[in-house]
């Protein structure tokens, strides 16, 4: 996730993650400064690495949708791939407590509730907590979100500017990331007949097409 807004919405929900953890299932060491101390290795392929992908996962769900969700987390772990060589064990463990977290996230409406409802799956142990596959051998499935997307207009808005302007898009069908200006050129080249160009004060901006479906507009 290259964009400021979702990465600002990740690392408010891991804090937020840390913080629930800390406070209420255990203390999680912190350095003299009182930041998190990452370098303990305490909060990675465990139960507190577990709950943080959860309870991020579930903080994209209530923002977005399921759908979307799961092309962010996607997204997430393809750069892990990439910049890090993730091992497979690491990512099927991040995957399934992704989808965790997609579900408790359409179960819940505020955060307080997604964590207390992500605590609770912990203890009942639905969560992979470790990359030894000896210990949990449990393997990710993935959902099939082909139902819920309208291929004829799979955009939603991640991201806005401080005046209201659709920034930056999602496509849901095939987990791109496009920015505004990206967006006006794949419409005006026929690529999202679903929409269209409008110019709004001397700017070009993406608009769907009315349809009388209140959901399939940008927001």
């Amino acid at each position: 996730m290259t964009m400021n807004k979702l990465k600002k919405i990740k690392k408010e929900a891991e804090n937020e993650a840390y913080l629930y953890f800390h406070e209420n299932i255990r203390p999680l060491p912190k350095t003299k400064e009182g930041q998190w101390d990452f370098k303990t290795g305490e909060f990675i392929n465990n139960d507190v690495d577990a709950f943080r992908h959860t309870y991020v996962s579930g903080v994209f769900t209530q923002l977005f949708n399921e759908a979307a969700a799961n092309i962010l987390g996607q997204l997430k772990e393809l750069e892990g791939d990439i910049k890090r060589n993730q091992p497979p064990e690491q990512k099927n463990m991040d995957l399934w407590n992704n989808q965790v977290g997609r579900k408790y996230g359409s179960l819940s409406v505020t955060r307080k509730e997604l964590a207390r409802l992500i605590q609770e799956a912990l203890k009942k142990g639905e969560l992979i907590i470790s990359v030894d596959q000896e210990k949990d051998s449990r393997q990710y499935q993935e959902d099939d979100y082909s139902g819920v997307i309208d291929y004829d207009k799979p955009i939603i808005v991640v991201e806005e500017n401080e005046t209201g302007r659709n920034e930056w898009f999602l496509d849901l069908a095939k987990g791109r990331l496009l920015s505004r200006d990206q967006f006006v050129r794949e419409i005006e080249s026929g690529n999202y007949p679903g929409y269209l160009v409008a110019d709004i004060n001397n700017i070009s901006t993406p608009m769907s097409k009315p349809d009388g479906v209140s959901a399939n507009n940008l927001g």
